[in-house]
């Protein structure tokens, strides 16, 4: 085959194709051929490739003898002339072809690549007798870009994932660098701590947000970390306090990470609010140690209970024997001036057990949180009688007691006892405090009226010590004491804070002029009215032994009770038949009258004994005996366990409660036997004993 370079004329094995390049311009064209920067090919109508430079001869791994004057389809797959096919109609058709595409070489690979493939004419205006094509292979430029894209993609995801993440994170996020400047600082940042983002970024951390007293500590354990690798904080949860943008001091939770990614070190500190955290810690506290305290005063209460039965009954005894003692004492000696000391005795010994049964009742009403009961009361005569009670004991301790009383107090509607006992614990706690102070001691008690406020204040201020500041919010905790064990129980603050409270009052610690504690009481002024005044009390001697009034059945598993009240019921004119328990109660009622039985007039019972209580009396008398069930009137030393109350309720009867005086007992049986008429014959006083 002669080439088409060696001559202008047609030659015979070209089928009469014009020359595509004169001789004298050969030289030219391979050199321009040559420097074509891309892969460069000349083909004839035929698809002869009469030419190629060596940037493409390259690309398909052969020869020049295997490419020049070889058709194409010696060194390219079909499929990819089948690809080219479309463009090479359109260029021997004359429209020159560009395009930048993905183009498949089969075996070659694909490749990206900008294309020109252009008709080619001997002569301008002659007929196209071949293509020239240049293709430059962007494969290499391609994929980089689409790398750069890539990684433009992913930078873009990972930044709007850490927007996504960081941005709407509840815990503050500060990232800073090796210098410990912050490079980031995400939106609970700026809300915990009340910087804007703007003026945290380029300032330090420890600026911004460590107690100056810790940022010695944190740049050394940035530099040993940075230095060694080595740190207890990396990774570690911990508890610091950090700053406000105000200043304000708060408790965070921190953790901190590692988070470099390059050459540049970054931290990511996060840190964790924990104002809300520990106010609920306190709280949750609080009420624990509320609850706990509530269980403790209900277990007081229930030992209360027991404690004001077993001691109410010595108490009932005092008291009535004192009193029937002082009876008979100005019945038998009146005006002799010998036994006028023994009247005042007997006296001080009634004044004194009726003061414990005021203590014990004030702790029952406590436990069973009871309004209370207000009477006109006297204010002043309240204070008199207790700091006269503690004057002895005062005296005896060196303790100089001063009491200061406003002229023309008015009276109030208080319940004296209670007010009797706040007065009584807070004069016992300053005595004790006085205990260790050298030199003078003294308290003083003062009782005023306070017109501005409406209120009367009462102050019992002593120049001991004082409370120290840090357990001042706790001295009216219960069960908080700050005295040795065995001196104190922790209650008496709590229950006169309690009681006056009851009383629409307040209790309040202040410091006194000398340095001591002084607690006021601040009650309401609530003047009572004007009374009626009492009827003068006759002597009870027109009832005796023998008065015939009617026979009275006493139960009560103490003998030294039952007898006191046979005693004084035997004094008020009534016969007196005394058991000892429920059980034996029942075994003399179910007797008939003709068979040694009484007919009775009423029954006092106590409602706790071991053997038969008095709600079992009262049950069985609605079977056996209902005519005595309206005639039963019950003697407690406690009432404050649910089914006494319950049972006292249902049934309607009346209760007196001990201690009791004899005036006490003898209204309950004139009320209780108010409606019977007592009978014809004489009783006689029948005891049976256990």
């Amino acid at each position: 085959m002669t080439s088409p370079l060696d001559t202008q004329e047609p030659g015979p094995a070209d089928g009469g194709n014009a020359s595509l390049v004169r001789l004298s311009d050969l030289g030219l064209f391979t050199a321009l051929f040559q420097s074509i920067p891309g892969r460069a090919v000349l083909l004839d109508s035929a698809g002869i490739c009469r030419f190629a430079n060596q940037e493409f001869m390259d690309f398909i791994g052969l020869g020049r003898d295997e490419v020049i004057d070889r058709p194409v389809q010696d060194f390219l797959e079909p499929s990819v002339l089948e690809s080219y096919a479309p463009l090479m109609e359109r260029v021997f058709g004359g429209e020159p072809v560009r395009r930048v595409a993905w183009v498949d070489y089969g075996r070659l690979g694909k490749r990206y690549l900008e294309e020109v493939i252009s008709p080619y004419r001997v002569d301008l205006t002659g007929p196209v007798v071949g293509c020239f094509g240049v293709g430059r292979d962007l494969t290499d430029m391609k994929h980089q870009e689409m790398e750069i894209v890539r990684r433009t993609q992913a930078q873009m995801e990972a930044e709007a994932y850490h927007a996504a993440i960081v941005g709407t994170a509840l815990d503050g996020i500060v990232v800073v660098d090796e210098e410990g400047t912050v490079v980031d600082f995400n939106p609970a940042a700026e809300q915990i701590f009340g910087y804007r983002k703007g003026e945290a970024i380029g300032r330090s951390i420890a600026e911004l947000l460590v107690p100056p007293e810790l940022r010695a500590a944190h740049a050394a354990g940035m530099r040993s970390y940075l230095a060694t690798g080595i740190t207890r904080l990396i990774g570690q949860r911990l508890e610091l306090p950090a700053l406000l943008a105000d200043g304000t001091r708060i408790p965070i939770e921190l953790a901190i990470t590692d988070v470099t990614r390059g050459e540049r070190r970054l931290f990511a500190a996060h840190m964790r609010d924990l104002r809300a955290a520990k106010q609920a810690e306190e709280e949750i506290k609080r009420q624990r140690n509320a609850l706990h305290q509530k269980e403790k005063l209900a277990a007081l209460g229930s030992l209360l209970a027991g404690v004001a039965h077993e001691l109410n009954n010595p108490l009932s005894v005092v008291t009535g024997q004192t009193m029937l003692l002082r009876e008979q004492v100005l019945k038998e000696a009146r005006g002799l001036p010998r036994l006028e000391k023994v009247i005042q005795r007997c006296d001080r010994i009634e004044t004194a057990a009726h003061r414990c049964a005021r203590i014990v009742r004030s702790f029952l009403d406590m436990a069973r949180q009871r309004e209370a009961e207000r009477r006109a009361t006297n204010l002043a005569d309240v204070a008199r009688e207790a700091v006269e009670l503690l004057g002895y004991n005062m005296r005896a301790s060196g303790v100089n007691v001063s009491l200061v009383i406003e002229p023309g107090l008015p009276r109030l509607m208080l319940d004296a006892g209670q007010i009797h006992q706040v007065l009584l614990n807070l004069l016992v706690n300053a005595q004790q405090a006085l205990e260790e102070k050298a030199g003078d001691r003294c308290v003083t008690v003062s009782v005023a009226a306070d017109a501005d406020r409406g209120s009367v204040l009462i102050r019992v201020g002593d120049n001991g010590p004082g409370i120290a500041e840090n357990i001042r919010s706790r001295i009216f905790d219960p069960f908080f004491t700050t005295k040795a064990q065995g001196v104190g129980t922790g209650i008496g603050l709590a229950v006169s804070r309690g009681l006056i409270e009851a009383h629409g009052g307040t209790l309040e610690l202040g410091a006194g002029p000398d340095g001591g504690a002084l607690f006021t009481i601040q009650l309401p002024l609530e003047e009572a009215a004007a009374e009626a005044p009492s009827p003068v009390p006759q002597e009870d001697a027109g009832h005796a032994v023998g008065a015939h009034l009617g026979c009275v059945l006493i139960i009560d598993d103490e003998p030294d009770i039952a007898g006191l009240l046979a005693e004084i019921a035997e004094g008020s004119g009534y016969a007196a038949v005394v058991v000892h328990s429920g059980r034996e109660a029942q075994a003399l009622l179910a007797r008939a009258p003709a068979a040694g039985g009484h007919d009775f007039a009423g029954i006092l019972c106590d409602i706790r004994m071991p053997d038969g209580d008095g709600p079992s009396l009262y049950n069985w008398l609605l079977t056996h005996r209902p005519e005595l069930s309206m005639r039963i009137g019950f003697i407690s030393g406690d009432t404050l366990g649910p089914s006494a109350g319950r049972f006292l309720a249902r049934s309607g009867c009346p209760l007196i409660e001990k201690p009791f005086t004899p005036a006490d007992v003898r209204a309950f049986l004139g009320d209780l036997i108010a409606d019977q008429v007592p009978p014809p014959e004489t009783f006689e006083t029948r005891r049976t004993e256990n």
